[in-house]
């Protein structure tokens, strides 16, 4: 198992806290947004834009570019608040999501925005296009690999699972699927509504690998990556443990906040928490 200096771990848990804040600033700003999911993947999504993914921000077309596909594509602050980050985007663009003239879509558009891999909207297809990718790759001798991010209630869809079948199919090593398994949907908990447990077997049962983590700890994230790399004969799948509304305690676990922005006031509680002065 692979060294992580604590030096890296604390710098991508800044990472993660600076990916919540300036996700529920541009949510607040827009009036509208996701940010039980975008707080919940914060970890995820600084682990691979920080650490994992080889990406040039000055050639967002590079052939050999990893792959990331937003399947959940509603929590796409987190996704381009990571992209300004990395230099694909002008940090002043975050300011103008929302705007008519602003290439920052809802979700995110493949065509309007450098850095963005899968136009998304209806959910579920994350999986299907990554296997896509992840064999073109193989049909075109490339060495990149494909990592795509899915919430757990969109993995109710059977469309996930068709394109679970044909990765497995393929044996596509180079796909890793990323579940953010924060436990609530639009209309309450996962587990009411349409129960995907036993969720990890649901994967074992398709031929993937399944590597089961807590989706908050960053030294676990690593490890499951590096490890997905080490996997040759299957995909592999993260199923990673979270917290809906990470972060902000008035919106952990509730499903209010899946699609709702945060007021001025409680904007202000959750930066306050966020920035630990709660």
């Amino acid at each position: 198992m692979a060294h992580y200096p604590e030096s890296l771990i604390t710098e991508l848990e800044e990472r993660a806290r600076q990916l919540r804040i300036t996700s529920l600033q541009m949510i607040h700003r827009r009036a509208a947004g996701h940010p039980g999911g975008a707080l919940s993947a914060a970890e995820i999504m600084a682990a691979l834009f920080f650490h994992r993914l080889r990406l040039d921000p000055a050639r967002p077309d590079w052939p050999e570019r990893d792959r990331f596909i937003l399947s959940k594509g509603h929590a796409s602050a987190p996704l381009y608040a990571a992209l300004a980050a990395r230099g694909f985007i002008p940090i002043e663009e975050l300011a103008h999501w929302g705007d008519l003239s602003c290439p920052l879509q809802g979700h995110p558009d493949r065509l309007k925005t450098p850095g963005v891999e899968m136009t998304s909207g209806i959910l579920g297809h994350g999986v299907a296009i990554g296997a896509g990718l992840a064999l073109s790759a193989r049909l075109r001798g490339l060495s990149y690999r494909v990592y795509t991010l899915l919430g757990d209630g969109e993995c109710q869809g059977g469309i996930v699972w068709e394109g679970a079948l044909v990765a497995a199919r393929y044996r596509l090593s180079n796909l890793t699927a990323i579940v953010d398994c924060n436990g609530v949907q639009l209309d309450g908990p996962v587990h009411e509504i349409l129960p995907l447990e036993p969720f990890a077997d649901k994967w074992r049962m398709f031929n993937w690998a399944v590597l089961e983590i807590n989706g908050h700890n960053m030294r676990q994230i690593l490890e499951a990556l590096d490890t997905a790399a080490e996997i040759h004969d299957r995909p592999t799948v993260v199923v990673a443990r979270t917290t809906k509304g990470k972060g902000v305690s008035f919106m952990e676990n509730n499903a209010a906040w899946h699609g709702v922005p945060p007021n001025d006031e409680q904007l202000a509680r959750a930066l306050q928490e966020l920035k630990g002065g709660a």
